[in-house]
């Protein structure tokens, strides 16, 4: 157990001890495990190994799906401390899931290759959109203030674009990434002067001219939960996974399937609640929520240079962008572009930070139009990231986050 893990189980300590199970599993003695002591999770383990011997068939078509399918609809609460309602979820649906492949994004920047997590996720076209539009202007380690202006502007017209286009629906995905619509959204960026945010989308139709009117309102932000783990891995002959998984919020929906170790995520939450035929990520039968997960893979001359990604819902994104403008525009290494302080804006009337970014760029920003205001979370950091780097085709670099909820982890194995 260590702080982050300790402090999210007492965050959620009075929701966990009505739920039998998930009290059982995470509040044994009534409180979270002390720091330091080894969390165990037998039920877990021998779901895991159940699975391995039947199968995947088990969870989905078989007696693992159906379990879940009974948590959900009748919620294992202790009688008389609160009330869950019964979710709708059936084995049958289950059993028609599907987990398509999806090519990834790519776009290209400073002559490398970006290649990130494809809708309904919007992590790979809003960070790929950004990039395009930063790929317009030259970028100089000697001008940080002007790199981060550039930054804040390019997130919130990409922000934009997301809450306008991206969700489980026909994406202008190609349009979105194209050199030619960036080109038309870099031209209303001014090196002097802020826009004033929310700014309105653009209009990806394949027809760009020079800095045309936006189309039509912006959208609102809209909720998304910040509890997502992120881990990156290379194997030994160069092979890379950049990995993304959510259960939404802390705790995710608090239900643990009796038996099986594993609480139930609350994802729906990330749909739009109000009721628009115009919004992408509007609510509807058959449909996926629109995550920001953006796990993204660098590739220099065809071969893995850096990857990275980070939990934080919404600011999983400005916090990918900003580590890749650090890393590749500003001359950080790695693990400084990971602890470097963050600010994410996400077309939003303020830009939010952390008190280390006001400090050093508050002023300066400022001057330029830029509005901050400090970013309170909860947490009260902006992403928890990890990334890799090649540093040789025989040198791995492996980073993850020096303070952000208590530090991360970041190890190279020698099997020698």
């Amino acid at each position: 157990m260590d702080q982050e893990f300790y402090d999210q189980t007492a965050l959620n300590a009075a929701r966990f001890t009505q739920i039998p199970d998930t009290k059982k599993l995470f509040l044994p003695g009534g409180q979270p495990p002390a720091v330091g002591s080894t969390f165990r999770n037998p039920d877990l383990a021998e779901t895991y190994r159940t699975l391995a011997d039947r199968g995947v068939d088990w969870f989905y078509r078989g007696g693992l799906g159906r379990e879940v399918a009974r948590t959900v609809t009748n919620p294992p609460v202790t009688p008389g401390t609160r009330t869950v309602r019964p979710g709708f979820m059936t084995a049958a649906d289950l059993a028609s899931y599907t987990a398509p492949f999806r090519p990834p994004t790519r776009v290209g920047y400073r002559g490398m290759d970006v290649y990130g997590m494809a809708p309904p996720s919007s992590g790979g076209s809003t960070v790929g959109e950004a990039l395009n539009i930063l790929e317009n202007v030259e970028l100089s380690r000697k001008n940080p203030v002007q790199a981060l202006h550039h930054y804040l502007e390019a997130s919130k017209l990409a922000y934009a674009d997301r809450a306008a286009y991206v969700g489980d629906v026909n994406v202008p995905l190609r349009e979105l990434l194209s050199e030619g619509y960036a080109k038309e959204r870099s031209c209303l960026i001014s090196p002097g002067t802020a826009l004033v945010a929310p700014v309105a989308a653009g209009n990806p139709d394949g027809s760009y001219g020079r800095c045309p009117k936006p189309a039509g309102a912006a959208r609102p932000l809209g909720y998304e939960g910040p509890q997502t783990t992120n881990l990156v891995v290379s194997d030994t002959w160069g092979n890379v996974v950049a990995y993304t998984l959510t259960i939404e919020q802390f705790g995710g929906s608090g239900l643990t399937v009796p038996g099986r170790g594993f609480l139930l995520n609350n994802e729906l939450t990330d749909f739009s609640f109000v009721p628009s035929p115009t919004d992408p990520n509007s609510l509807a039968p058959g449909k996926r929520p629109r995550s920001s997960m953006a796990p993204t893979i660098l590739l220099r001359n065809g071969r893995p240079l850096l990857a990275v990604g980070s939990p934080g819902g919404s600011t999983i994104i400005t916090t990918v962008l900003q580590i890749l403008l650090n890393r590749l525009d500003l001359g950080m290494s790695l693990p400084a572009a990971v602890a470097a302080p963050r600010a994410t804006q996400r077309n939003t009337a303020a830009t939010l930070a952390e008190q280390p970014f006001i400090d050093r760029y508050g002023p300066a920003l400022t001057a330029k139009g830029q509005k901050l205001e400090l970013f309170t979370g909860p947490p009260p950091t902006i992403g928890a990231a990890t990334g890799l780097e090649f540093l040789t085709r025989s040198l791995v670099q492996a980073v993850a986050e020096p303070q952000r909820r208590h530090g991360g982890t970041a190890l190279v194995v020698d099997p020698g």
